[in-house]
């Protein structure tokens, strides 16, 4: 259920271009105090949902990409995506040496570059879109440039992206709004299956009784007034049943399974006993 409103959510709302807005974002702060990508070598850490946008944006900007990943196949179809070069994780320290702006987005709490691993690179500028963060704030004495998800959450507008947020959200609430509706429909059943238990009960001890005060019914008439005292009986029960199942998918309405134990003395011992069995509501 909740893979398959993360599906809806992906695709049916804007959700999905977080990411993308995400690179936009930081890569237009960017240039704001380090100028264009155009002719800068960036080096991009991670392979993920932020990484194909961020290095897309860099290679449209007009820049040297190279991609960097623990595993080296997804560097390098990731590189080949933007006509960069793949870089062995291993090899980071070498790529630093020859980079001007690094994006990371791996999210790894193993992976945290310092001022320590920048200092003496050529490094003017870095893009942090990692959570947790990939790159430490020291690096600001070493006069980087470092925009990390801190940054642009502080910079963006309080509206920007909310349309897409509410939608989500929105999508959230109702898909388990009606999760929770179909789970009390489903714990109604078992009542309803009691109730008509304690009804073909009835039906049958005052069948007992009426053969033992006319014992001069033949087979064919008892038959015959067994058939219409359950026909009153069960449409006298099926617009009531009916109905609370379907009041009971409202998450918000009362119980209705505990009302119908109460009005008609209904056997808790005996609804327990149709649930461990899953016996279906008829």
């Amino acid at each position: 259920q909740a893979l398959r409103v993360g599906k809806r959510v992906q695709t049916e709302t804007g959700i999905g271009s977080a990411g993308r807005s995400l690179v936009t974002a930081a890569d237009d702060l960017l240039a704001l105090e380090r100028g264009s990508l155009e002719g800068r070598r960036v080096l991009v850490v991670g392979a993920g949902q932020t990484a194909g946008p961020a290095a897309r944006t860099a290679a449209a900007a007009g820049a040297h990409v190279s991609c960097a990943n623990r595993t080296l196949a997804k560097a390098e179809r990731l590189a080949e995506a933007v006509g960069g070069r793949a870089v062995p994780l291993d090899q980071l320290d070498a790529a630093l040496a020859g980079t001007d702006v690094l994006v990371t987005c791996t999210g790894a709490r193993s992976m945290t570059i310092g001022a320590d691993q920048l200092a003496g690179t050529p490094v003017a500028g870095v893009v942090d879109l990692a959570l947790p963060p990939d790159v430490s704030e020291d690096v600001h004495g070493l006069g980087i440039s470092l925009v990390n998800l801190d940054r642009l959450v502080a910079g963006r507008d309080d509206d920007t992206g909310s349309t897409e947020v509410a939608e989500a959200r929105a999508l959230v609430r109702a898909e388990v709004r009606d999760f929770l509706g179909l789970r009390r429909a489903a714990q109604v059943a078992p009542t309803v299956v009691a109730l008509r238990s304690m009804a073909s009960e009835v039906v049958a001890g005052e069948m007992a009784r009426l053969s033992t005060r006319l014992p001069t019914l033949d087979d064919r008439e008892r038959d015959e007034v067994q058939r219409t005292v359950r026909r009153v009986v069960d449409k006298l029960l099926h617009q009531p049943t009916v109905r609370v199942q379907a009041l009971s998918t409202d998450p918000d309405a009362v119980d209705y399974a505990a009302a119908l134990r109460e009005l008609f003395a209904l056997d808790p011992q005996t609804v327990a006993a149709v649930m461990s069995a899953e016996v279906p509501s008829a």
